[in-house]
């Protein structure tokens, strides 16, 4: 079985948000609606969603790099007995010094321990539990605001079946969703889960870091000159904004608490809305006479004032 971190290209000291990083790079360049028909890349975008399953959650993380599961998420079975300097010094080889170091009530109760544990395994004695199932993987895109607010949705999985999902507000793109239970089911067991990764369209206007989120608004030449008051997309409707008088691009205003929704009991995020000055498709003759006029008369220098000069 494949490596996971080989899978996802980086290396076991990676950081979780190098991880998350080099998955969605993947996750992007194989996803199945980009490559149609293409079961080498699909079955190499199941492979990578499951790796990041795994190591894109930091106590998984941990339990595999440590053997206690394997590459598909199972658990591993391991053997125990005397191990080490001990296995060694319970041997009759004549070497004294073998057993320096060592408790002889600890080996004795060692030794005790594994009579008892084989008088358990005798044939019978032991009865595995119930197996589960092997998971599904599927894939569903959705937009960007049903990402930010929520949204209920109906998946086909291959085997005909119809889920009905519940995407949670402020699902990110790229991330795993579990439905405990949908997966195979074993005969005479369990069932496993179905993992849905999540692809999250882009928006024409907004953008989304954490909870914020980010809005370029163009505005006129007078709401920038002398001020005004407009009214802004927000992720859940229109709300009203001042712009303050000689505002420019670059100018960025915050709308408090027109964020994402955070956590039960946490603080809402914020709308950073940036300005960007547009002039009429076609100036106005009276405009441009007007402004040719100012500026003969006004000493006005942008780069110089940004610090960019001929020398630099």
């Amino acid at each position: 079985m494949r490596d996971l971190y080989k899978i996802l290209n980086v290396e076991r000291g990676a950081s979780q948000a190098e991880i998350k990083k080099a998955y969605r790079k993947l996750a992007k360049k194989l996803h199945p609606d980009v490559n149609a028909g293409d079961k080498t890349i699909e079955h190499r975008f199941k492979e990578v969603s499951q790796a990041y399953a795994i190591l894109g959650k930091e106590d998984k993380r941990k339990r595999y790099d440590r053997g206690e599961i394997d590459a598909s998420g199972q658990e591993r079975q391991f053997s125990r007995g005397f191990s080490g300097a001990r296995a060694g010094a319970g041997r009759n080889t004549g070497d004294a010094s073998r057993f320096e170091g060592i408790n002889p009530e600890d080996l004795f109760a060692e030794f005790l321990g594994g009579v008892r544990r084989a008088a358990r395994a005798k044939p019978g004695s032991h009865k595995p539990g119930p197996r589960k199932g092997a998971d599904l993987k599927a894939t569903i895109s959705i937009d960007f605001l049903e990402a930010v607010q929520g949204a209920k949705k109906r998946l086909r999985l291959k085997d005909g079946r119809i889920l009905q999902l519940t995407i949670p507000a402020g699902t990110e793109d790229g991330q795993v969703l579990r439905l405990k239970g949908q997966g195979k089911r074993e005969a005479g067991g369990q069932s496993g889960d179905t993992l849905i990764e999540v692809s999250v369209q882009p928006h024409h206007h907004f953008t989304r870091q954490g909870l914020n989120v980010y809005l370029e608004l163009p505005i006129t030449l007078q709401e920038a000159l002398l001020g005004a008051e407009i009214q802004v997309p927000t992720i859940t409707g229109r709300v009203s904004m001042k712009i303050p008088p000689g505002s420019n691009t670059g100018t960025t205003l915050r709308l408090k608490g027109k964020g994402l929704s955070g956590p039960k009991g946490a603080t809402a995020g914020d709308q950073y809305v940036k300005l960007k000055l547009m002039l009429p498709d076609k100036p106005d003759r009276k405009l441009r006479d007007f402004v040719e006029s100012w500026g003969k008369a006004h000493d006005y220098d942008p780069r110089k004032s940004a610090g960019i000069t001929e020398e630099s």
